[in-house]
């Protein structure tokens, strides 16, 4: 098991920031990219945290990460965009993309984005989130293009990513009902934490790379590869082909179709649908059934050792209010990998340890 350092989330910050700054990104996206890895921390998705940077650093290194890129515009139809990340962190592209969409789904009640060729997106939650901040409702489907990490219903090795959906409602007077997960049983990077961490996964996650159950994470960390599963075996396997078609062929022209795994790059394509709600009408009608519902379905009696009910979204806010007052736990490993990133970037290690304290 991996000792596990505690870190106060203003130090950690500090830290985090400094270690970006040697990808020779603006101020600007050193926020951001920051900002919203320390954010996948507080949500308690440790998986699209502060961990990456290892890969992000691999990424930038061998060429397939560009600093500094902005989103750019392939198409304006109005209500719909097509959108070019240009290879740029995911973390601002993924913010512009959906002020885009915010813009034109205001004025003209709903927006459709295609989005393409973005580095890694991180939580994908972050967006639907940013939407529904904004009054919107948002559905996001999103591909991955890498090493590919989740094999098929019925398939004995990896075709795919874990191509996960996300969808965000807002309501008056309660947090937004956000719903975001992988179409695999876990997220890669659950795999990288647990390993990590010496831990095993729980069982029927993973198979080895000849195809057999394991718990092991190593076979979705180190060669050789296993793969990852889709969750509810056909129905997370056919959710996941919607968002290998939608957010990777038809958003970004660009899908999963090779067994490289050569380039640590991660790239992904998001094909989001942002509606306003008024501009259906009925809003108040909307507003009041949805709130009574989620009302009622709360109220039902816990069931012990599982209960009591909670709605997509609760648990991260729940956890970010927790870590925010204690801390962020990071494991050895990790943190251990995060330094050599930065030494690699070229940041002064002991800079990075000092500020993290």
């Amino acid at each position: 098991m991996s000792d596990t350092h505690l870190f106060e989330l203003a130090r950690l910050n500090d830290a985090i920031r400094r270690v970006v700054r040697g990808f020779g990104s603006s101020e600007a996206e050193v926020d951001a990219v920051a900002g919203n890895l320390i954010a996948a921390n507080l949500t308690g998705h440790d998986s699209h945290g502060i961990g990456m940077l290892r890969r992000y650093a691999d990424a930038y290194l061998e060429g397939g990460l560009k600093p500094n890129a902005h989103v750019a515009v392939l198409h304006d139809g109005g209500a719909l965009l097509r959108l070019d990340g240009q290879a740029g962190f995911g973390q601002v592209i993924g913010g512009e993309a959906m002020a885009l969409g915010i813009e034109r789904a205001r004025l003209h009640g709903s927006c459709i984005v295609a989005l393409g060729n973005a580095h890694h997106l991180g939580r994908i939650g972050a967006w639907a989130e940013q939407a529904a901040a904004a009054g919107l409702v948002s559905m996001h489907f999103v591909n991955v293009v890498s090493r590919p990490i989740v094999a098929p219903h019925g398939g004995a090795d990896a075709r795919f990513g874990t191509n996960p959906f996300c969808a965000g409602v807002p309501l008056p007077g309660r947090a937004p009902v956000i719903l975001d997960f992988a179409t695999s049983v876990i997220a890669q990077g659950k795999t990288r934490v647990a390993h990590n961490k010496g831990e095993l996964v729980a069982p029927g996650c993973l198979i080895d790379d000849q195809g057999r159950p394991t718990q092991d994470p190593r076979y979705s960390v180190v060669p050789p590869f296993g793969a990852l599963l889709t969750f509810g075996g056909h129905k997370g396997y056919g959710l996941a082909l919607m968002c290998e078609l939608l957010g990777g062929a038809l958003a970004a022209g660009m899908t999963q179709h090779d067994g490289d795994t050569s380039k640590q790059r991660v790239l992904n394509g998001m094909f989001s649908v942002l509606l306003d709600p008024a501009a259906l009408g009925g809003v108040v009608d909307f507003e009041r059934e949805a709130l009574a519902f989620l009302e009622w379905v709360q109220a039902s009696p816990p069931r012990e050792g599982v209960g009591p009910v909670q709605v997509a979204g609760d648990a991260e806010r729940r956890t970010r209010a927790q870590r925010t007052a204690e801390g962020v736990p990071v494991d050895a490993t990790t943190w251990r990998e995060i330094l050599d990133a930065a030494a690699r970037l070229g940041v002064d290690v002991r800079a990075v340890q000092a500020a993290a304290g």
